[in-house]
């Protein structure tokens, strides 16, 4: 019997079919390729003063169980931008420190403020970022109180005035106040980042109609969720509430399995996004049934 070539074509009932063994398609092969275009048109870029990032999730790197798990939190989440605490981090690079585990030519390095409670702190540390080479890029956070970890708001706009006429990219952790967020645009802020809970808290987004209406009102910056986001439909409901990124650190090291966590996050940002470009259906307060009478066979 004539054996056939691999890869060979055999006709069966009219329709071509690959010779030998069949295989299962994986679920991408299923997707038509006319939808490609779209779907790319769904991740857009992310951008921050002038600089685009593919990702719109940004992942902190505390709390983890070690500087490893760390990297694989990293790359599990996609992320672009990192974020570091200044005050936190080993700047000695003569000795181990978070730095080593994290690629420069792969991550954006975004330097924090975590640990200040006035203006004057948050400026030195902002000072020092840059200084030692990390960024001139800073996540500024100026905590008011201990119990909470709530921003000074107050503080918050003093240090972004400063830094922002000093010619750094501010990022500002706020309250959901509107006001104090138009306060930051107008100060210099190149994002405004109002928590959704508490840092740390893991309650998720507690805020929602105070969100919109910044979101609804703040349209010169990007706004980012900063805090709160317990697990990945806290991040979804974030994106799908129009918000332009996620920022969470506690979220994903505190999970059972952080790695596993990171990558769900990564999935949650870009569904949460995908959901709002799409736009939901209405909310109705009666049912319509999916198979409309109107034509049905009788």
């Amino acid at each position: 019997m004539q054996r056939r070539r691999e890869g060979e074509q055999v006709e069966c009932a009219g329709r071509p079919r690959p010779a030998g063994r069949t295989r299962r398609p994986s679920l991408h092969s299923l997707v038509p390729s006319s939808l490609e275009p779209y779907n790319k048109a769904m991740t857009d870029l992310f951008t921050i003063a002038g600089r685009q990032f593919r990702s719109r999730l940004i992942v902190g790197t505390g709390k983890y169980k070690s500087f490893q798990e760390t990297a694989r939190a990293l790359e599990a989440s996609g992320a672009d931008m990192v974020t570091v605490a200044v005050r936190r981090v080993n700047l000695d690079r003569s000795k181990e420190s978070l730095l080593d585990y994290i690629d420069l030519k792969k991550y954006f390095l975004l330097p924090n403020t975590a640990g200040c409670y006035t203006a004057d702190d948050t400026i030195r540390t902002a000072r020092l970022a840059r200084e030692v080479g990390l960024s001139d890029w800073i996540k500024l956070e100026v905590i008011g109180d201990q119990a909470t970890l709530y921003p000074d708001v107050q503080a918050t706009l003093e240090a972004t005035r400063v830094l922002a006429k000093e010619g750094f990219t501010v990022l500002a952790y706020t309250s959901d106040d509107i006001v104090f967020a138009k306060r930051l645009v107008d100060a210099g802020a190149s994002a405004v980042m109002p928590l959704g809970a508490p840092i740390g808290s893991g309650l998720g987004i507690q805020n929602a109609a105070n969100l919109r209406i910044l979101r609804e009102l703040i349209t010169g910056v990007p706004l980012i969720v900063d805090a709160g986001v317990g697990t990945a439909s806290d991040a979804a409901i974030a994106m799908e509430l129009g918000y332009d990124a996620v920022l969470m650190n506690t979220g994903i090291a505190g999970a059972q399995e952080p790695v596993l966590m990171a990558e769900a996050m990564k999935h949650a940002v870009l569904a949460g996004r995908q959901a709002y470009l799409a736009g939901r259906m209405p909310r109705k307060l009666y049912a319509t049934a999916s198979s409309p009478l109107e034509g049905a066979v009788r």
